[in-house]
């Protein structure tokens, strides 16, 4: 049964809006999405309600501090895909998109629904998410300075040259960290010499999936996991006269999904399930982006077949 109170949050990179419906009634307000504003929004529940179910949307990191942050202060937590939010939108036939708006619609969505409770990763995947993120983000620099350098006049292409070597150096010092991290966990280890069998899969997609798909057991089949990712099929079909491509659905972690990208592309040549899969659909004469994504769906289920077994990737194995 629902609890009768509950909190919808709505999370932008700077700011949240939240709505807190006690007994009928609603209450608004607005907070900066650090630190100071989580305290600040725990005072402030605390003067109207501490038996409360908190509802957000899963949005990467913009939500994840504060969703960590009211898990440890002992709320109950719900992290939602936005997919699901948006449907109960339609249902009830919303109109309105504002900030308020939608954190008043998280606040019914989780009322209505009653969702299952959240909780963080384990501390030592938490750190494992942040050294993935550094390095993205070294990474992302590392491409930028590049592209500079291709236009660079020549009074400031020294700067730049050095500015990329000192980020190559970082680069392979947080690769270096990501990697005895790893070393360093049994249940990270282990999984990761499993992952490791799977032809396709090299350390930079262990490392997102350990960080970011983390217990397998959390997902209930292989195709929630591929919808978690945002790689279950979305197809366009309306009567007998629309019938658009089938198109991957996007809804997931975006980081993730792309993280996908370059190992399904090597899969296909390399995983002899994959390339037998692929070869299939290319006979079928489908389109190149359509068999990638495919690939990519494919390789998330070998994943998740080999960590639920627990055993090593065997070609001669059908995958779950």
């Amino acid at each position: 049964m629902s609890k009768i109170n509950v909190l919808g949050v709505d999370i932008s990179k700077s700011t949240f809006d939240v709505a807190l419906l006690l007994e009928g009634k609603v209450k608004t307000k607005k907070f900066d999405n650090k630190i100071k504003g989580f305290s600040e929004l725990v005072e402030w529940l605390k003067k109207k309600e501490t038996d409360l179910h908190v509802c957000m949307e899963a949005t990467g990191t913009y939500g994840e501090a504060l969703a960590t942050y009211l898990f440890d202060v002992g709320y109950t937590i719900s992290v939602v895909n936005p997919a699901q939010i948006k449907g109960f939108s339609q249902s009830e036939l919303s109109r309105n998109k504002t900030d308020r708006a939608d954190a008043k619609l998280i606040a019914r969505y989780c009322l209505a629904l009653n969702p299952k409770p959240w909780a963080p990763k384990p501390p030592h995947v938490r750190e494992l998410q942040a050294w993935v993120r550094r390095l993205e983000a070294l990474q992302s620099m590392y491409f930028q300075e590049n592209n500079r350098l291709e236009i660079s006049s020549d009074n400031v292409r020294a700067s730049i040259e050095k500015m990329i070597k000192k980020l190559i150096e970082e680069i392979e010092e947080v690769k270096k960290k990501i990697h005895d991290h790893i070393e360093q966990y049994p249940d990270l280890r282990t999984k990761s010499n499993l992952l490791e069998t799977i032809p396709g899969v090299g350390e930079a997609t262990i490392a997102q999936v350990l960080a970011f798909i983390g217990n397998v057991e959390d997902f209930k089949s292989a195709k929630q996991l591929a919808a978690f990712v945002g790689l279950n099929p979305k197809q366009h079909q309306s009567g007998t006269s629309v019938r658009g491509r089938t198109r991957l659905s996007k809804i997931g972690n975006s980081n993730l999904r792309k993280a996908f990208y370059m190992p399904a592309v090597v899969a296909k040549r390399h995983n002899p399930t994959i390339k037998k899969f692929c070869d299939r659909l290319k006979k079928a004469e489908k389109p190149t982006m359509l068999i990638i994504g495919a690939a990519m769906r494919k390789l998330v289920h070998i994943i998740y077949g080999v960590l639920k077994s627990g055993k090593p990737f065997d070609a001669n194995l059908g995958t779950v």
